[in-house]
């Protein structure tokens, strides 16, 4: 159904799960290569590079990105890569809505807020308001209640502007774990949510830095294929 064997399946399974031994711990690539099956740190070496991209002693430096490969889902072929990176302070300008999270209601009222945005004027304003390049639009989910289940989502841009009616939030110099989303808005956005929920958040040991979640998205046609949209998920890595 999904067009690979299941010895394929398993593999890409591997190496997307060694992807992240290497970016998040000290394991060294011989340790890595007998954990995951392969005979020798030659044959891991050789199927990682084929993989990835990249050799694994390559693949610890943070700003090389690396492929993965989700759980399988029945016929969704969707796949992410991802890196580390350290951005400096953002400034954001912004409107904010309270969004509840139970039942998925996040995955259904997040859209109808950017909807709104759309009709009332406030979509078009940002854009005019964005200083940063590239040039893109931010969601960041903050002030999150674990009781309620709740978040403040903002939709903002960076810019050094000052509005009176838009607030400010501030995003601090921070090293940010990168997933880059292609396709469609919001399927794309909302596939690469779930793929950290149900799986990323679990796999790594990084520690959430004290920081708003964001999703970032580029300019271009939102609809198509091959729009790019990204979540980062501020981290800390260990000394």
């Amino acid at each position: 159904m999904n067009e690979m064997s299941f010895a394929e399946y398993v593999r890409n399974r591997k190496l997307t799960l060694a992807g992240y031994d290497l970016k998040s711990t000290k394991m060294k690539v011989v340790d890595i290569s007998y954990k995951y099956g392969y005979d020798s740190p030659t044959s891991f070496t050789k199927a990682f590079s084929l993989f990835h991209g990249v050799a694994p002693k390559d693949a610890k430096n943070k700003d090389v990105e690396l492929r993965v490969f989700p759980k399988m889902q029945i016929d969704d072929k969707q796949e992410f890569a991802w890196r580390i990176e350290e951005k400096p302070e953002i400034r954001c300008i912004g409107k904010k809505k309270r969004i509840s999270c139970d039942n998925g209601n996040n995955y259904k009222a997040i859209p109808e807020f950017w909807a709104e945005s759309f009709r009332d004027g406030t979509f078009a304003r940002l854009i005019a308001l964005d200083t940063r390049k590239p040039s893109g639009m931010f969601g960041l989910c903050t002030d999150y209640d674990p009781i309620k289940n709740e978040i403040n989502y903002v939709l903002c841009v960076a810019s050094d502007a000052k509005e009176d009616d838009l607030i400010e939030v501030i995003l601090p110099k921070e090293t940010w774990a990168v997933f880059d989303c292609t396709g469609r808005i919001p399927e794309a956005i909302q596939n690469g949510w779930r793929y950290l929920n149900e799986e990323w958040v679990v796999q790594y040991p990084f520690t959430h830095a004290d920081c708003p979640e964001v999703e970032w998205y580029s300019e271009g046609n939102s609809f198509s294929d091959d729009y790019l949209s990204q979540i980062w998920i501020p981290i800390e890595e260990d000394e």
